[in-house]
């Protein structure tokens, strides 16, 4: 080196050069890193949507409605849950494991929300997660009245939430008109009650409440992590009388005209990573949203797509 300056210079290329393969080398030894995966909803599929079609012809349409797992409903909606019935748990389950697919639960509002302790039981050996049911209690009264009697029903599902929860289950109980609960403040009164109970949730039904979407994403914040099963289903045209179809399938996601970004976005604020289902009501129950399984697969993909295109976009 002709003087010190160039030997400092050199050295310091030099040492610049040795800490780069050194930093080489140990991003090659590491494990390789995956990132959080993004947010995305988590899809269940409602049997009732392929009306009284038999579990055989339903099970290989589940994954491709982007659905991990089924949900079963009974008469008048469908016969799933009678068809589980008459071939037993275990050929239930042999069927499931065939199709990859997981088992979500029951909707039983034949039974009602206190009357669940052999269901809470079925669930529970298919390695399912929720029922949903309706509540319990006059609604036909006063505001003050309406708060006192959603508590009144909060205190009389204490014993059949903690057995749910014993078992790993929750008993989802879904606003329905006609209903307990079925006003705004009736669910914001019931997801203050049972905030601290382990075993019962909601089953949030945007259809059957005002059709404004920050009245909606601001209910899923207040619901937050009581939120046990989510509709993907708009009013619409309603579900009450028979229309073309094309008025029908107005309930479904992108087809009527809720916006669903607000609500889409409260449900990724809130975390919420329990199952969404696609879903609207024909008339008369009881039959396919569409004629065949196929065109009632590619509905609810279509729908699924929707809501996708939509999260993807979210802040």
């Amino acid at each position: 080196m002709k003087n010190a300056a160039e030997r400092s210079l050199f050295m310091h290329s030099f040492m610049n050069r040795r800490r780069f393969l050194q930093s080489i080398a140990a991003l090659a030894a590491a494990p390789a890193y995956s990132a959080e995966p993004a947010w995305k909803l988590n899809y269940m599929l409602a049997s009732s949507m392929y009306g009284n079609l038999k579990l055989a012809e339903i099970l290989p349409e589940v994954k491709k409605t982007g659905a991990t797992g089924i949900e079963l409903w009974p008469k008048k909606h469908g016969t799933q849950r009678e068809e589980l019935d008459e071939m037993g748990v275990e050929k239930f389950a042999a069927q499931l494991k065939e199709h990859g697919l997981t088992f979500g639960g029951t909707t039983r509002y034949d039974l009602g929300p206190m009357k669940l302790t052999s269901e809470i039981k079925v669930v529970k050996q298919l390695g399912g997660s929720f029922i949903v049911a309706g509540g319990k209690g006059d609604y036909k009264v006063s505001p003050e009245q309406l708060k006192k009697n959603v508590q009144t029903f909060v205190e009389q599902m204490k014993p059949h939430a903690a057995l749910a929860a014993e078992n790993g289950v929750s008993i989802g109980i879904e606003n329905h008109i006609n209903n307990l609960i079925d006003s705004p403040d009736s669910l914001r009164w019931l997801a203050d009650g049972i905030r601290s109970m382990p075993g019962i949730g909601i089953a949030l039904a945007p259809y059957h409440l005002p059709q404004e979407s920050a009245l909606l994403a601001d209910l899923i914040r207040h619901i937050d992590q009581k939120m046990t099963l989510f509709y993907a289903w708009e009013h619409g045209m309603g579900c009450s009388k028979p229309m073309p179809k094309e008025e029908e399938l107005k309930q479904m996601p992108g087809r009527g005209p809720l916006d669903w970004k607000p609500l889409l976005q409260a449900l990724k604020d809130t975390g919420f990573k329990g199952p969404t289902e696609i879903f609207m009501h024909p008339t008369p129950r009881g039959f396919p949203i569409l004629p065949t399984a196929a065109e009632t697969t590619a509905e609810i993909v279509r729908g699924k797509e929707h809501l996708d295109a939509i999260v993807a976009k979210l802040g």
